[in-house]
């Protein structure tokens, strides 16, 4: 059985929005599974928090998108990183973009603005003459990986890495031309 399917607008965030997409962002990654719950990885955690909820700062710095439904509700959001001088950029390289914190509300997930939030990183990014799309994810999110790779994202070990001890990212990227 499918989802039904939603409406709704791919547009940049509003500053009105700022404080509910960071606390959406903040719930959709809690939701997922605790690999390692330490002293350490808490306090990590608690800094981590602190930079999602942090949606003024990406928006001066970066392209934030929102999807909204019909009645003004947010879905989720991504932050469209335009190249490696991006101050979101995770070791890009000349002529990529990337793409961070992409998160949906979980209890709005499964109608498709996830991808199409993807799907507006991959557009802007080809607008902009780009070669490339290249995202960081974890092992422990397999839906975000699975949805990644039946868009035809390639996993690329070679642009791995680890941003801090004992979180290894992986990559994938996704060929514009």
């Amino acid at each position: 059985m499918s989802q039904p399917a939603s409406t709704f607008l791919i547009r940049p965030v509003r500053p009105e929005e700022y404080e509910t997409l960071g606390s959406l962002t903040v719930a959709a990654y809690h939701a997922l599974p605790d690999l390692h719950r330490d002293t350490d990885s808490s306090a990590r955690e608690a800094d981590y928090d602190r930079q999602l909820r942090d949606v003024a700062r990406r928006a001066e710095v970066s392209c934030v998108l929102v999807a909204a439904g019909a009645e003004g509700d947010l879905l989720g959001g991504v932050t469209y990183v335009r190249g490696p001088d991006d101050p979101y950029s995770e070791e890009l390289s000349e002529g990529e973009a990337g793409m961070r914190m992409l998160a949906v509300d979980p209890a709005k997930q499964g109608r498709g603005a996830g991808k199409a939030l993807v799907q507006a990183c991959l557009d802007r990014a080809r607008e902009a003459g780009r070669q490339r799309l290249v995202l960081h994810t974890g092992p422990w999110m397999p839906s975000a990986i699975a949805m990644y790779e039946k868009m035809g994202f390639v996993r690329r070990p070679d642009l791995d890495f680890t941003p801090v001890p004992d979180v290894n990212l992986i990559a994938y990227a996704f060929d514009l031309d």
